[in-house]
């Protein structure tokens, strides 16, 4: 499993890192752990699943 901080899923999805911590906090994308600040990790995997289930819907 490898994770991926706030910022480089924002990075990945093309999206501001607030929509990110949006995402986490109704549950559309789920996080894995926390890091040292309490910030949201996700997992890769997770992170692409999401994204093409969005793309497939219409976008993010």
């Amino acid at each position: 499993m490898s994770l991926m901080s706030v910022t480089e899923v924002a990075e990945y999805l093309g999206v501001q890192e607030i929509r990110v911590e949006r995402l986490e906090r109704e549950s559309l994308l789920l996080s894995r752990e926390k890091d040292a600040e309490g910030k949201p990790l996700f997992d890769k995997a997770d992170v692409e699943k999401y994204k093409e289930f969005a793309e497939r819907l219409g976008g993010i």
